[in-house]
């Protein structure tokens, strides 16, 4: 494959998503970008703003089976990733798949549910496999999982830790959209979601091939350098009292591969990195004043790589 013909699957992706998910092509781009990169993207928003929309459109165009999940207080581990049942006609145990075990999977308010059964979702997240009773199952490849939670309510939840929001590629908000983009949504909508007439545009073995090809992207020496010099200002800052971790530094790099990818190149240049340092690095730092601060993390990040000059 070529880096025209991945550019060019990549782009479809994002035009067959925008299609139904209307007025958010930054939000849609940087979601494909997760995928191309292998990543897994925590969209933090109100409700009714379309996060279902974004995921099922694409794991329809995309061509990957679709599981949402809502998480809820008395949600367990094996009700993700799923149990071992006794056969009593072959005297023995045999594996029942959970909901993880799709390509695509919605994580619906993951702040509801135990930490417990977090970290078994984050953990398979990481590794890639699940393991149930002393034996290991590989999950599908593709895989990418879309958690969701609400900034507003935080009634009878239970906050993502550093480390788990680590794991997290991408922290994204939708947002309302614009007035003539929702007058449109209005007009167009009928009694059928147009997500659900959404055809493939890339199968699964494109994607892994632009995904490999992304992996070889190449990264200069002077681009790398400018990146660490950012994360090292985050660990830093009297404001920060954890910065940005080196397996933060590593999933914006894939990040910034499959940027450069998209556009067609075979090298990343700063402005790759310029585009990412907001989604891939703010959710991963913890304010001194303690916990979670959306805004005021994306202002730190902003006013931190305002400071750092640009390689040329």
């Amino acid at each position: 494959m070529s880096p025209e013909a991945a550019s060019r699957i990549a782009h479809d992706l994002v035009k067959n998503v925008s299609s139904v998910f209307r007025g958010k092509e930054q939000a849609v781009r940087w979601t494909v970008a997760s995928a191309i990169a292998r990543g897994h993207v925590l969209l933090e928003d109100v409700p009714g703003v379309g996060k279902t929309t974004l995921a099922l459109a694409l794991a329809r165009s995309l061509g990957l089976s679709f599981q949402r999940v809502q998480f809820t207080s008395d949600l367990l581990p094996g009700d993700i990733v799923g149990v071992s049942v006794f056969s009593q006609s072959r005297e023995t145990f045999t594996f029942r798949p959970g909901p993880i075990f799709n390509g695509l999977i919605l994580a619906d308010e993951i702040n509801r549910t135990t930490p417990r059964t977090q970290s078994a979702l984050l953990e398979a997240m990481s590794e890639g496999r699940v393991s149930v009773d002393d034996h290991t199952y590989d999950l599908p490849d593709p895989f990418l999982v879309i958690a969701t939670q609400n900034p507003l309510d935080h009634h009878g939840t239970y906050p993502l830790p550093e480390s788990q929001l680590d794991r997290f590629m991408m922290r994204l908000s939708i947002g309302y959209p614009r007035r003539d983009v929702e007058r449109a949504i209005i007009m167009e909508r009928g009694m059928i979601e147009p997500v659900q007439a959404l055809e493939a545009v890339c199968s699964s073995d494109e994607l892994r091939a632009v995904q490999s090809m992304a992996a070889r992207v190449r990264v200069e020496e002077s681009l790398v350098d400018y990146v660490l010099e950012v994360v090292e200002r985050t660990r830093a800052h009297d404001q920060i009292r954890v910065g940005v971790s080196t397996r933060g530094v590593l999933a914006m790099m894939r990040g910034v591969r499959a940027v450069a990818l998209m556009e067609g190149r075979t090298f990343a240049v700063p402005d790759d990195a310029r585009e990412l340092f907001v989604p891939t690095l703010a959710h991963r730092l913890s304010m001194t004043s303690g916990g979670q601060d959306r805004g005021r993390s994306e202002a730190l990040i902003e006013s931190i790589v305002a400071s750092v000059p640009v390689p040329t």
